[in-house]
This record gives C-alpha cells, sequence and structure tokens, in this order.
C-alpha cells in the first residue's frame, strides 16, 4: 500500500478528530453565558466580574474567561454548573395572555399583580420578558429564558412589527387615518402606524388592527389621542412571527415548540438552540458537596488567595423599570 496514502489517512482522521472535539464541546465567554440566562446584563456581569464576585471552579473570574461544560460558576452564595445541552428546546419560549390589571414588571413596590405570578419555573436561569404591557393593556407577551434572544427581539434594527387590536372611542376621518400611516411627531419623536385595516364600527366605537415597528411607551394610545380618539380597548395580538392564539385563554401560556423557536432564532439571526451551554442550578448537599470539591482540585491556597474578595457582598443588579 502506497505510504503517503497512509500518512494522509492519518492526517485525516487526526484533522477529523479536532473538528469533532470542537463541535462536541462548547465554550463561551463568561458575561455572555451569564447574560443568556438572565442573570443581568453583560455591562452588568463584567462590572461584577472586574470587582471579584464571581467564581469559575473556586477561582475569581475575569472578564472573557472561557466557559465549558463541567465548570463550576459561583456568584452571590448560589452556584451554577455548565451544561451543554444537545436538546433542540434549550431554550425555552413561552407565550402568555396577558389579562388587564397586570404589571410587566418582576416587582412592584405597589403590590400590584405582576405576570410572573402566572408563569411556570424554568429549567435553567430566569424568564425573560419581550418587551411590555401596560397594566390596561391585554394580549400577548413571549418571554423566554434565552437572554440574547430576548434583546434581538426587542431591537429597533430587527424590525419586529408589533399588532394591536383596538376599540376607539371617536370618528377618525380617512385624511386623520393617513396621517397615522404617515407620521406623527410626538414629545419622544415621530411614530406611525406601518398598517391600518378597519373593523366594524357602531355608534360611538369603532375597531382597527394597527401594526407598530417600535415599542415605545404607550405608543399606540398617544398615536390615537394626537387625532383626538380615545383608546377604550386594546389587545396586542401579534409579535413578529408569533401570533396569541385564539383557544389561549387570559392568564394562560403555552410553549413554543421546537419549530417555532427554530423560526425565532433565524428571525433574527442566531444560531441554533443546539449544543449551546446552559447554567444548571445547584442547591442544598450537591452544592456543598461540589464546594468541597472545587477547594480540593483548586488547593486551600488558590481558595484562600480568593477568599477576601469572595467574602464581601456583592453589589445588587440595578433594576430597570
Amino acid at each position: 500500500m502506497n505510504q503517503n496514502l497512509i500518512s494522509d489517512k492519518h492526517n485525516f482522521g487526526e484533522t477529523m478528530k479536532k473538528v469533532v472535539e470542537e463541535i462536541e464541546i462548547s465554550t463561551e465567554r463568561i458575561q455572555k453565558l451569564m447574560a443568556r440566562s438572565g442573570l443581568g446584563s453583560r455591562r452588568q456581569i463584567e462590572a461584577h466580574l472586574a470587582a471579584g464576585y464571581i467564581q469559575v471552579n473556586g477561582e475569581l473570574a475575569k472578564p472573557g474567561h472561557q466557559i465549558k461544560p463541567g465548570d463550576l460558576i459561583e456568584f452571590e452564595k448560589r452556584q451554577w454548573l455548565v451544561n451543554q445541552d444537545d436538546d433542540e428546546q434549550a431554550t425555552d419560549v413561552i407565550i402568555l395572555h396577558k389579562p388587564l390589571g397586570y404589571i410587566t414588571t418582576r416587582h412592584d413596590p405597589e403590590g400590584r399583580k405582576t405576570i410572573f405570578d402566572l408563569l411556570p419555573k424554568p429549567r435553567n436561569g430566569r424568564w425573560v420578558n419581550v418587551g411590555r404591557l401596560d397594566i390596561n393593556t391585554a394580549g400577548l407577551i413571549i418571554l423566554t429564558t434565552n437572554g440574547e434572544l430576548a434583546n434581538r427581539l426587542m431591537h429597533p434594527s430587527y424590525e419586529m412589527d408589533r399588532e394591536y387590536l383596538c376599540r376607539i372611542h371617536g370618528n377618525p376621518s380617512n385624511g386623520e387615518l393617513q396621517m397615522l400611516r404617515d407620521g406623527i411627531e410626538l414629545e419622544d419623536g415621530q411614530a406611525k402606524f406601518s398598517d391600518i385595516v378597519e373593523g366594524t364600527a357602531s355608534e360611538n366605537n369603532r375597531w382597527f388592527n394597527v401594526v407598530v415597528m417600535e415599542g415605545k411607551n404607550r405608543e399606540v394610545r398617544r398615536l390615537w389621542e394626537a387625532i383626538d380618539c380615545q383608546v377604550s380597548r386594546l389587545k396586542r395580538v401579534r409579535y413578529g412571527p408569533i401570533f396569541l392564539p385564539h383557544t389561549l385563554r387570559p392568564k394562560r401560556f403555552e410553549y413554543l415548540k421546537p419549530k417555532d423557536v427554530r423560526v425565532l432564532f433565524k428571525e433574527v439571526g442566531l444560531e441554533t438552540a443546539r449544543g449551546i451551554l446552559q447554567l444548571q442550578p445547584v442547591k442544598g448537599r450537591k452544592a456543598r458537596k461540589n464546594a468541597a470539591h472545587v477547594e480540593k482540585k483548586a488547593g486551600k491556597g488558590a481558595h484562600s488567595k480568593a477568599a477576601n474578595v469572595w467574602d464581601k457582598k456583592p453589589k445588587k443588579f440595578s433594576k430597570k423599570r
């Protein structure tokens, strides 16, 4: 047999082995992984890393630290084990039919009801809502455990249109409706409806389906108010490619099917959900066991080196309202 052919086969096999290893073992920067898991924004995570509040396998981590499956992350007296999930449902996405009277913040100082009281416990990380609806608006809200997916769905550059069903008190003329299509200057800039579809009408009220391309605060209501019409009912029925099912009742939610999750990933230019790293919370005895294992693996000196900083109380994440 030709010796060169044997050599070429050997080199090809070694090359393919390296390629397979690179495919099968994922790594990711720590700030990106923690942000995607809902533990804060990348900027917040980077600040905590710089301050010495995050450890990986018992050692202080720095911004840019590459995380791999099997690593143990410690932050705010909690632990997460890094897993590589090959399931196409690694990213959970649910759609919720928000009822009237609920707010979309995680906690409310006034004690009002919040949509997070209606949600199931996530498998990993925490739920991140894609946009908000005010307390007097009902309809579709998308929530996901993937912070990067949520951020892209909300970012104007990806042009995710939002469709609303609204009941208007008033009788706008064709000219006024065209003004809403062309654009009206509001206090925070110009806004418009990219589409308006007229529905049924009664003596004092008319129904419309309208579409906006941005998520400005109370944008739909303010546009109608600009032509002296009042919104008496408002419901979001679509966000991008996702519609609110007619069978989904208020206060109810349902998980998106894997094929629908893949559609969302594709819409915002994200890689497939297959094979991404996930953070699995570690609790109770398992957490103590992991901590002991990490200390033994890292060595007493390495653990003691980080102790002074680690014993400090971490700063709490700022909450955006």
